[in-house]
């Protein structure tokens, strides 16, 4: 892992020359993340010819697969998968969030013309047909800072949007189906526990027992300060 002025970058080099570079991106709005990327990463990224990614987040047919598979088999829907009382607190939370979503909107995103509930379905659209893994990781981006930074590229989109406004050569290194299958593949009874205890998470921070985001913020600032040892190791 190299450093730049004193922090760790999450940048590796390869023996080669010239050299190719890997860099450990992170799933959030880039914006959270940019000013604290180190200059050699930075650097890195503009000297370079070609720029591969995980998947080609630019490419429509990339981004319909993903949505694709995310759903159930043609016929069957959430109700046949989850327990009533887990459907009936995911149907509950989830009215929650529609009714908090034009309070969570922010000033910029109503001048983009966007409304509540056009953001509301453009996260949850036919949640009743998605695989409760996919339902799983919806719920936990519902939240008043996730719907707040909609409309803001997560860094690996921003970085293929910077690759293509510089003309680099991009690609990718997986398929959509090679990150599907393993998430699509987990153990059934494992997501309904987790889902049911993400649910609980949630519904601790609409009491106010819990703060909201302390998971999230606390991984960006490890990140920024070039540290995951302790999030990933605690």
């Amino acid at each position: 892992m190299a450093q730049s002025g004193g922090v760790r970058s999450f940048l590796w080099s390869t023996r080669s020359e010239p050299p190719s570079y890997f860099f450990g991106t992170i799933h959030v709005p880039y914006t959270r993340v940019w000013d604290h990327v180190p200059e050699n990463a930075k650097r890195a990224f503009g000297n370079a010819d070609s720029v591969v990614f995980e998947l080609d987040l630019l490419d429509p047919g990339t981004l319909g697969a993903l949505a694709n598979c995310q759903l159930l088999p043609e016929g069957r829907s959430l109700a046949d998968v989850l327990p009533p009382e887990l459907l009936a607190r995911l149907r509950r939370h989830l009215e929650y969030v529609r009714a908090k979503m034009s309070s969570w909107m922010t000033a910029d995103q109503r001048g983009r013309g966007l409304y509540a509930d056009y953001l509301f379905h453009a996260i949850t659209g036919d949640w009743e047909r998605k695989r409760p893994i996919w339902v799983l990781l919806m719920v936990d981006s519902l939240t008043e800072g996730d719907v707040r930074a909609r409309g803001v590229p997560v860094l690996d989109l921003f970085l293929a949007q910077e690759a293509q406004r510089l003309a680099k050569r991009t690609g990718a290194v997986e398929q959509v189906h090679e990150q599907c299958l393993p998430l699509n593949g987990l153990n059934c009874s494992q997501v309904l526990f987790a889902l049911d205890q993400t649910l609980r998470q949630h519904e601790r921070i609409r009491r106010g027992a819990q703060r909201s985001g302390y998971g999230a913020d606390e991984l960006i600032r490890h990140y920024n300060c070039g540290d995951l040892d302790a999030v990933v190791f605690s």
